[in-house]
């Protein structure tokens, strides 16, 4: 498969795509290492992942360097690599704490049976992982899968593939690891063998393909942990910071390029501050640089040229129908590379389908309300249920608001928290996911079925007690 380097607009990597043949022999050898592997305790696991942390950071350079061509951002790849060290680091330290078998307990509706618990976990683990952040989305589940003792077989995005090649150096440096984490490459076919294969599938990505997979996952009646686009809504109410909300409105649209799934996509906005918000917000917006010099600027390039056709479409759809640009407003091609400024539009409504659609770039739709009931309405007005903000100097007001969205998580006076704070669980309400929360300390506990061991310590019951004249 050509992949396209996302700077240049070229083909400049070529990447050998693993047929079903090779993803079921694969998923053959990684369920012949488990019973070893799965054996362990969680503490010598632990060691393991420790000892493939050292591997892994001796590739950070080239990881680095990978990532950044993967994606033409270098200073979010430095920070996508420095996240992963923290994930395995803190994935080594809270798992023992949470993987203790419980002793034995009478049980509360058969006096004389003991129970014994046991966690057992899914012998082989489905990861596919999506383009927008290549290392990190492949290995947040990657990780707690493999310190509960499941195998794994790995398919991140075929549009962003360079990466795995300093991550496979780094697996085969760990013999105990590279038995049971094997590496998928390929597109929609080698994705699609993983999900025959696995026991568990955890998918990140969009709403279509999603559903495509649960609907896989239900004929096979194995679980599906999806997490799935967002249209995540801010509700910025009068008494807010207009500096602070700004900042952190105009960080988490335009971050990343705005291809992150938890980036605000919809500004809701009490109609007496509306002037002073987008006057400041513009004003910022506009001071935002393209990093078409590499190492200046803090705006990379789209990364999947077939999101910028999808961004460029809602873009002229919303202006067709009366929307009005502040700012930035069109997908550029500059040098190859596709780029999109800052976009600040308003006159938009939820008729057009920048205020409906996922779109994945850096644009902000702001529209006004008149009353904290108009925000929730039009906030919760989403087949999208992910995460969201609230900005308000009155915290006690800000919870109340919070407490009647729809997501699943709601940063307050801040946005797009999710990317930082990994100890809160959370669950995606809506079409924007399905089961446990990859937060918290479900994040590895899904990954168990419980057993339960029934220990009789009377007598069983026998025949003669289903005798019908007994009682006479």
């Amino acid at each position: 498969m050509k992949v396209i380097n996302p700077r240049t607009g070229s083909s400049d990597y070529e990447l050998r795509e693993d047929d079903p043949i090779a993803v079921a022999r694969m998923a053959k050898a990684v369920r012949e290492a488990n019973s070893e592997w799965a054996s362990l305790n969680v503490k010598d696991r632990a060691a393991v992942l420790a000892n493939w942390l050292e591997h892994l950071k001796e590739q950070k350079d080239a990881l680095i360097e990978q990532l950044s061509i993967d994606t033409g951002r270098i200073k979010i790849a430095r920070i996508e690599i420095e996240g992963v060290f923290g994930l395995i680091s803190g994935w080594i330290y809270r798992a023992p704490q949470l993987i203790m078998e419980s002793g034995e307990r009478p049980s509360v509706t058969a006096s004389s049976v003991q129970i014994r618990q046991r966690w057992v976990p899914y012998e082989l683990v489905g990861v596919i992982s999506p383009w927008n952040f290549p290392l990190l989305l492949a290995l947040i589940d990657t990780i707690p899968a493999l310190m509960a003792g499941a195998s794994v077989l790995l398919k991140p995005s075929e549009v962003t593939p360079r990466f795995m090649d300093p991550l496979q150096t780094s697996i085969e440096a760990v013999p105990e690891l590279a038995a049971v984490f094997k590496l998928i490459r390929g597109g929609a076919e080698a994705g699609k063998a993983v999900v025959q294969e696995a026991d568990a599938i955890c998918f990140t990505g969009s709403v279509p393909t999603g559903k495509l997979i649960a609907k896989a996952c239900a004929e096979r009646l194995i679980p599906a942990f999806l997490e799935l686009g967002g249209k995540d809504p801010a509700i910025v109410l009068e008494d807010a910071d207009l500096d602070l909300s700004t900042d952190a409105i105009l960080r988490s649209c335009v971050g990343a390029t705005g291809q992150a799934c938890q980036s605000l996509e919809r500004i809701y906005v009490a109609a007496p501050i509306l002037d002073e918000f987008v006057s400041k917000l513009v004003e910022k917006a506009k001071a935002v640089e393209l990093t078409t010099n590499i190492g200046l600027g803090q705006l990379g390039p789209i990364i999947y040229r077939d999101q910028a056709l999808k961004i460029q479409s809602q873009l002229e759809e919303a202006v067709a129908a009366g929307a009005k640009l502040h700012c930035g407003g069109k997908v550029e091609e500059i040098g190859g590379a596709l780029w999109c400024r800052p976009t600040v539009l308003t006159n938009v409504d939820h008729s057009m389908k920048i205020m409906q659609e996922e779109t994945f770039g850096p644009v902000i739709p702001i529209m006004p309300f008149s009353s904290e009931e108009e925000a929730l309405q039009l906030a919760n007005d989403s087949i999208y249920g992910l995460s969201g903000s609230v900005f308000s100097q009155n915290q006690d007001q800000a919870l109340a608001v919070a407490a009647q969205m729809e997501v699943g998580a709601v940063s307050i006076n801040d946005a797009s928290l999710t990317n930082k704070v990994y100890d809160a669980e959370k669950h995606a309400f809506k079409q924007s996911g399905l089961n446990g929360s990859r937060m918290g300390a479900a994040g590895i506990l899904r990954f168990f079925r419980k057993q339960a061991l029934l220990i009789q310590t009377a007598r069983p019951a026998t025949m003669a007690d289903f005798e019908e004249n007994q009682e006479r």
